[in-house]
């Protein structure tokens, strides 16, 4: 068991102990059981599964943020984090296509917006319905 913390700007998402954790590392998935290696790393978004003392499954759908394993704690700073129940399939479809509508005028040289920020709200809201569709099919 380790400790783990999920941290949002708005609130601690959770707050125990936990038997293990995968995040979406900048360079792939991360495993993390206790006493891990200490590690600081980059999140890109994607799907956060931790068990935790009860051997409950939690799956979240994370954007950026950071992860740190070090002295049997794992610490997420995120900056969203939404519980696969919560997710809002509608909402995820309605930014995702609205975003790429924008993202294609904008390639057509009809509108100026900022690309990167585009770009990363299309993958947040297919994240977001990867995750959905995962855990409700």
């Amino acid at each position: 068991m380790f400790r783990l913390a999920i941290v949002t700007p708005e609130q601690i998402e959770y707050e125990g102990e936990v038997k293990s954790l995968t995040a979406p590392g900048s360079d792939g998935y991360l495993g993390i059981l206790s006493h891990h290696a200490p590690l600081i790393t980059a999140l890109k978004p994607g799907k956060i599964e931790f068990r935790d003392a009860a051997d409950t499954l939690h799956v979240l759908a994370v954007s950026d943020g950071f992860l740190e394993v070090s002295n049997n704690r794992a610490t997420i700073l995120a900056d969203a984090v939404e519980n696969c129940d919560d997710i809002d399939i509608e909402r995820a479809r309605s930014a995702y296509e609205r975003n790429k509508a924008r993202l294609i005028s904008a390639e057509r040289g009809e509108t100026d917006i900022d690309l990167p920020s585009v770009r990363a709200a299309i993958d947040r809201a297919a994240n977001r319905i990867r995750i959905y569709k995962d855990t409700h099919n």
